[in-house]
C-alpha cells in the first residue's frame, strides 16, 4: 500500500499534471469505487464543469480541491492516476475517467479494486469520515517533539502498532515504521510507556528524517507503486532494515531478523534495537 512518501509524490505529480484543468464530464466504470454519494450518476454530474484548483494530501489520502467541491481519494493497494490524451486505448483496469475540456483525461486504474473516492462540499471532508479521525501529520510544523511525546508517552501498547495507528500519527506505514525504529535504536515490541524522553526524541527525529528522505527520493517502489507519470520511486535502494531478513545490519553487522508485530511483518536488528530488559 502506498504510504505517506508515495502519496505525497503522487500529489506533487498530479499538481503538475491537472492543476487548473476543467472537468467536462466524468465516467465511472466501477461503481463500488465511489462511496459518497451512493449514486454514481450524481457523482458524475456534480463534478461536471468544475476546475481542479490543486491537490493536497491528508495522511495517505489525496484531496482534490475543486472550485466548490472536494474529492477525497484513497489509492489502497494498487490505485494509480495517469494523464492521457482522449482516444488512447483504455487499460482494462481503468475504473474512473475525468474528461477535461482540453482533450486530456485523468484516469484512475486499480488492479485490486480496493481504492475509494468520496465527494464533499468544501469544509465537510475534514469533519466527516474518512478524514475526521486522523492523527498528526509527521511532516507538518505541528509535529513537534513535545506533541509527539504527549501523544505517545504513557500509552500501554507496543510502539510499532501505535505508530501504525492512523489515529495517532498518519501516513507512516510498515516500511517507514521499521526504518524509523531502527534509526532510533528502539525495538518494535517495546511498550510505548517504557520509552524514555531521550528515546522519544530520537524516534521523533528518525520519523521526520526517514519520511523526508523518502519523499525526496519519490517514495519506495518495493511492489508496483509508480507516480502519476509512471515513474518508480528510488528510496527502496536506501532502506537500511526493511526487507533485509538474514542480511547483515549496516550499522553493526548483526544478522537482521524478521518477526510479526501487531500482525505485520517486522524487520529489526537485535543488537541495535535490544528489547527492554526487566
Amino acid at each position: 500500500m502506498p504510504e505517506l512518501p508515495e502519496v505525497e509524490t503522487v500529489k506533487r505529480t498530479l499538481n503538475t499534471l491537472v492543476q487548473g484543468k476543467k472537468i467536462q464530464k466524468v465516467t465511472v466504470r466501477l461503481p463500488r469505487i465511489i462511496r459518497r454519494p451512493d449514486d454514481i450518476r450524481i457523482f458524475e454530474t456534480m463534478l461536471e464543469g468544475h476546475t481542479i484548483e490543486r491537490v493536497e494530501r491528508r495522511g495517505k489520502f489525496l484531496r482534490f480541491l475543486l472550485d466548490g467541491l472536494v474529492l477525497v481519494s484513497h489509492l489502497r493497494m494498487e490505485g494509480r492516476y495517469g494523464l492521457y490524451a482522449a482516444g488512447e486505448p483504455l487499460d482494462k483496469h481503468t475504473h474512473v475517467i475525468f474528461h477535461f475540456e482540453d482533450g486530456s483525461e485523468l484516469r484512475y486504474t486499480d488492479v485490486r479494486q480496493f481504492g475509494t473516492m468520496d465527494l464533499f462540499l468544501p469544509g465537510e471532508d475534514l469533519n466527516l469520515p474518512p478524514l475526521n479521525k486522523l492523527g498528526l501529520e509527521p511532516l507538518n510544523k505541528g509535529f513537534t517533539p513535545e506533541a509527539f511525546k504527549d501523544l505517545v508517552a504513557g500509552k500501554n501498547t507496543k510502539i510499532k502498532p501505535l505508530l501504525l495507528n492512523q489515529a495517532y500519527v498518519v501516513g507512516i506505514g510498515n516500511i517507514y515504521v521499521d526504518e524509523s525504529l531502527h534509526q532510533a535504536g528502539i525495538h518494535p515490541e517495546r511498550n510505548a510507556k517504557s520509552l524514555t524522553g531521550d528515546e522519544l526524541d530520537r524516534l521523533h527525529q528518525a520519523i521526520v528524517a526517514t519520511l523526508s528522505e523518502a519523499v525526496n527520493a519519490g517514495g519506495s517502489s518495493v511492489k508496483s507503486y509508480v507516480n502519476g507519470q509512471g515513474e518508480s520511486g528510488s528510496y527502496q535502494h536506501q532502506l537500511r532494515i526493511y526487507g533485509r531478513k538474514d542480511e547483515t545490519c549496516y550499522t553493526c553487522g548483526t544478522k537482521v531478523e524478521k518477526s510479526v508485530v501487531g500482525g505485520r511483518g517486522t524487520h529489526f536488528c537485535p543488537s541495535c534495537q535490544p528489547p527492554l530488559l526487566n
